[in-house]
């Protein structure tokens, strides 16, 4: 009988796209492993070709894509990498997307506008995904938008007590952008041993993107440095507004704390001339060197996947990365 008996072994496998390439090597590093190689390439009319090194069969996969510009370029190129793993027998596929593309998009504001969150996800269940591995959405309720597990990780650990280190000694204060972030500002203010939260009571144009009409400071802010956080730092007129209204509130400093960096247009020039003392963001999304100022720490998040990662492929809990209290 001994000779019928089947290996049983499981067989992680790491696979990169060409967005952050960088983020993928770091964790596949974490990981003690290295990345499957890929070839990937375009065709004359930028039609996008995927082709894997090495047999992929009965193995458990984790393929890693930051969405970020030109997004849908790098969206359809994580779907053909998904689906070519799919047709080569791949046994379970995780999806690993350090910034969900089109997450701000999880309503209907007014009519006649697109799910277009909604239709990511089905995408990827489409082309093969059986799981789902982000960080920071920007709602929770994109989670039930997958048909499968979807692993939501947190940063704050990760971005909090590298807060805590540097300014803990100083009087501190926790600031959400708006009120509908007041749930992460309250783990924040506990991950910083309880210190006094606030938020920004703004108005948003619903026709307008990337702009907010005013800002109102709700909460004693003065003489504190203010820890302002958010999931996104896209085009900074937002944030950096909020900025502007807690110095005129009388605090000491303003320490910005997002997960994702896209840093769009003029977000740079706006970070890098406001009052703000620090900008503190993680790797999810790749920095060119024109991205980067004096202000801008980035610190990063391939040990909390690479955790992640692990954890799943052992059939492990990764509960405890969920909820900000790893």
């Amino acid at each position: 009988m001994s000779g019928l008996k089947r290996a049983t072994e499981k067989n992680m496998m790491v696979f990169s796209g060409r967005a952050n390439p960088s983020l993928a090597q770091e964790v596949s590093e974490h990981l003690g492993t290295e990345l499957v190689p890929t070839s990937a390439y375009e065709f004359a009319n930028s039609e996008i070709y995927i082709r894997y090194e090495e047999s992929v069969r009965g193995c458990d996969a984790f393929v890693i894509q930051s969405h970020t510009a030109p997004i849908n370029e790098w969206i359809m190129e994580h779907l053909i990498m998904v689906d070519a793993l799919k047709r080569a027998s791949a046994k379970r596929i995780t999806v690993v997307m350090p910034f969900y593309g089109y997450s701000r998009q999880d309503k209907k504001h007014r009519g006649r506008e697109p799910i277009s969150a909604r239709l990511i996800a089905d995408l990827f269940k489409t082309a093969g995904a059986d799981r789902l591995m982000t960080v920071d959405l920007h709602a929770d309720q994109l989670q039930g938008f997958f048909d499968g597990p979807v692993d939501h990780l947190m940063a704050l650990p990760i971005l909090a007590d590298y807060v805590k280190e540097k300014y803990g000694d100083q009087p501190l204060a926790v600031v959400s952008p708006d009120a509908g972030r007041i749930k992460v500002a309250e783990r924040w203010s506990a991950r910083l041993g309880g210190v006094p939260l606030a938020f920004i009571h703004k108005t948003r144009r619903t026709d307008r993107p990337n702009e907010t009409v005013a800002n109102r400071v709700v909460g004693e802010v003065a003489g504190r440095y203010c820890v302002l956080t958010d999931d996104i730092i896209d085009t900074g007129g937002t944030i950096v507004k909020a900025a502007e209204a807690l110095m005129e509130e009388g605090a000491a400093g303003v320490i910005i704390a997002a997960t994702h960096p896209i840093l769009s247009g003029p977000a740079v020039d706006r970070l890098k001339n406001s009052s703000v003392t620090e900008v503190i963001v993680t790797n999810t999304l790749p920095l060119s060197a024109e991205q980067k100022f004096d202000k801008l720490t980035v610190l990063s998040i391939a040990p909390l996947f690479a955790s992640a990662i692990r954890a799943v492929f052992e059939d492990g809990s990764v509960t405890s990365m969920f909820d900000g209290h790893a």
